[in-house]
């Protein structure tokens, strides 16, 4: 019943919209930007929205963040300190309804957002994640939206088994598509998700814009490198492949070390369950003694890390893009990675770092010959830095940023 009456509610809210554009006012010199986030935690698309807040307000805008939950002790310093502004809407409304249901509670919180969003009459919104934030944006606020898509929700539900899933998935893969369809501008963060874009909305004539990724170019203080010190940093879900770094250092003298770090939600059941059994396959592969698990670890503890390690080992599978490469290229730090997904657009392969087929023994030989030429990391890591700042930085992502806001408002 509850989905029927999402679609029913997201029709009309559609037919709506597509009947009501109106001419925007042509606006100049300083604009109110409101970004409408789920959950601005410690993931890389959370990175990104504090990151593009911090270049348009550098820029002279006045930047608000929206979202349905904010935990000052699991999140970004910016976003803690007072250096943003963070607007908590919608968090009343339950994440997930007996353990399941967890993408309808959150296009629900989101249209919490959306109702606090357009109650504030920003003159842009910049959403992310969820679509169903912005019929409702368009409905109540004649504020134009520019989406950023990090990945289709759709292709995020990978287990459809059963009738009740499938009919469950039904209405919300149509409101997805046709929300994402009403933005005034659609952004992605890759040319390969651009290409899943267009082939899991086959019903949109959209072209989206590709928009890396930025990275805050700002050094940090210098740490010793540590040789012996692998590193990965990922959220602990199943879908990092996060096996393949302990499975890659079981092959690896008895020296070397590995540090997990990531995002980590102790209500998040994945992230409890996924913890617990790479302990348990470090334990049945003898290396317990030399993986250590750092969770939830501070933008300084990250920096520092990555500045001190050997190597990044980045695991996952076709993944959209990937900050956490830009990070450790930035840091002079050389990068193994699969070779699949957004990685093969920051990584060169012998340049930066190396791209990799997903298999523990090739991973362990690339490894062991890295550790083994220390010149040769350290060029590997001058080069990446040099990649980083000449395409990746948050500057020139602000500026074009900003470009896409004012022509999204003077239509």
């Amino acid at each position: 019943m509850t989905w029927v009456l999402l679609l029913g509610a997201a029709f009309l809210v559609t037919l709506f919209v597509v009947l009501r554009r109106r001419r925007r006012p042509k606006r100049k010199g300083k604009l109110r930007i409101a970004f409408a986030h789920p959950d601005l935690g410690l993931g890389g698309a959370e990175r990104l929205v504090v990151d593009a807040a911090l270049g348009l307000r550098g820029k002279g805008h006045d930047v608000t963040i929206y979202t349905a939950r904010f935990d000052p002790a699991r999140c970004f310093d910016e976003a803690r300190d007072g250096t943003l502004r963070v607007v908590v809407a919608g968090d009343w409304l339950p994440k997930r309804v007996l353990g399941r249901c967890y993408a309808l509670c959150a296009s629900a919180r989101m249209v919490a957002v959306a109702l606090r969003v357009a109650r504030d009459g920003p003159d842009v919104v910049i959403a992310d994640q969820v679509a169903t934030t912005v019929p409702f944006v368009k409905l109540l606020s004649r504020a134009p939206v520019v989406f950023y898509c990090h990945y289709p929700d759709k292709l995020l539900c990978t287990n459809r088994r059963g009738l009740g899933v499938r009919l469950y998935r039904v209405p919300l893969d149509w409101c997805e598509e046709t929300c994402t369809g009403l933005a005034d501008v659609v952004l992605v963060n890759s040319k390969f998700t651009a290409g899943v874009f267009a082939r899991a909305f086959p019903r949109l004539a959209i072209k989206p814009e590709v928009l890396y990724p930025p990275l805050d170019c700002c050094d940090h203080a210098e740490v010793k490198r540590d040789d012996s010190l692998l590193l990965s940093i990922n959220r602990f879900e199943r879908k990092k492949n996060l096996s393949l770094a302990v499975e890659a250092l079981a092959l690896l003298p008895q020296h070397i070390r590995l540090v997990l770090a990531g995002g980590y939600d102790p209500d998040l059941p994945e992230n409890v369950q996924h913890a617990r059994e790479l302990e348990d396959l470090a334990l049945r592969l003898g290396v317990a003694d030399r993986v250590t698990q750092r969770r939830s670890v501070s933008s300084d503890e990250k920096a520092r890390l990555l500045a001190s390690c050997a190597c990044l080992l980045y695991t996952p599978e076709n993944e959209h893009f990937g900050i956490v490469p830009l990070e450790a290229m930035h840091a002079r730090t050389p990068v193994v990675a699969v070779d699949s997904g957004g990685p093969r657009e920051s990584v060169v392969d012998g340049v930066t770092g190396r791209l990799l087929a997903p298999d523990p023994q090739t991973w362990a030989r690339a490894i062991t010959k890295l550790l083994g030429d220390a010149a040769g990391r350290r060029a590997m890591g001058l080069r990446g830095r040099e990649r980083v700042r000449e395409l990746f930085s948050l500057g020139a992502f602000a500026d074009r940023l900003e470009r896409i806001c004012v022509g999204a408002l003077s239509g």
